[in-house]
């Protein structure tokens, strides 16, 4: 469980967003036994692979998602135990948390606010993560953590939308006006961020220590200890906005603090090289989205 105090989360704070983060829908059994094994770093196989292959609507999209172009497989994949062998136990736990986690999410919004196009700018940034946590020295297994917290980095902006769509809206005018940073507004009109309620959704759901963190902190990587993966998303975050790969309701650009460029180790010209092709990878990767 998350220290409250390791990413700053007050009393009031957190009586606000809990309900909030409630009244997301409970997850089917197998999506919160899936849940539950993708937070054990001693997960096996056997166990994952047998959950999965009972629930038919997540083992459908698991195995069109691996016969698609976003993994380029050149022969087709029958069994969720052929996915396992083609694509490694950590892609394909994080495929299915992934999917599970896509599926329980909103996709409509009272606000206007465009989800659709917030879904293409985190799957951006969970690319541009993995390719950076790539760059900076981390194994190709790890990656793939960072590409999960990518994806799940903005959840906190779906929990608003859906819940308090009147001040929500507040602070996407007041982002769009170019007043304040929407991370700025969301305190200023909800006394709350999305990156303090992402993260009490992802706590909710099980996640893991890192990923809580990590998304508590991707605007604000230089509080408290180190976070590697705060550090990375921050980066990926403002690279896919410079690129502008979807929309997140936030056109401003935050500067990387001398801390968390000294921390990744990338100078421009490195972290330029590492996200070359971003947008070609984009498409074939939009697949994810359709499921």
């Amino acid at each position: 469980m998350v220290r409250v105090n390791a990413w700053k989360q007050s009393p009031a704070v957190m009586e606000q967003i809990l309900p909030l983060v409630d009244k997301i829908p409970a997850f089917p059994q197998s999506v919160t036994r899936v849940l539950s094994l993708a937070s054990d770093i001693n997960c096996q196989a056997r166990a994952l692979v047998e959950v999965v292959s009972h629930d038919p609507v997540l083992t459908m999209k698991i195995l069109r998602l691996v016969n698609s172009s976003y993994f380029g497989r050149a022969h087709k994949v029958t069994s969720i135990h052929q996915a396992l062998v083609n694509i490694g136990l950590n892609t394909l736990k994080n495929t299915a948390l992934s999917l599970a986690l896509l599926g329980a999410l909103p996709r409509k919004s009272e606000t206007g606010f465009d989800i659709d196009a917030l879904w293409v700018h985190s799957l951006a940034v969970g690319l541009a993560a993995r390719r950076l946590a790539l760059a900076v020295g981390h194994k190709r297994a790890e990656a793939e953590d960072f590409f999960v917290a990518g994806l799940l980095h903005d959840m906190g902006k779906l929990v608003f939308a859906q819940y308090l769509p009147a001040p929500f809206a507040q602070a996407l005018e007041a982002a769009a006006s170019g007043e304040l940073p929407l991370y700025a507004a969301e305190e200023r009109f909800l006394g709350v961020t999305h990156a303090q309620a992402g993260a009490l959704l992802a706590q909710r759901w099980m996640l893991s220590e890192t990923l809580v963190l990590g998304i508590a902190r991707h605007h604000t990587p230089d509080d408290g200890e180190p976070s590697p993966l705060a550090d990375v998303l921050c980066a990926a975050n403002e690279a896919v906005k410079a690129l502008g790969l979807g929309a997140s309701g936030d056109s401003s650009q935050q500067a990387l603090t001398p801390g968390t460029r000294q921390r990744l180790g990338l100078d421009a010209a490195q972290c330029q090289t590492a996200l070359e092709g971003l947008a070609e990878e984009m498409e074939n990767s939009r697949m994810l989205l359709a499921l």
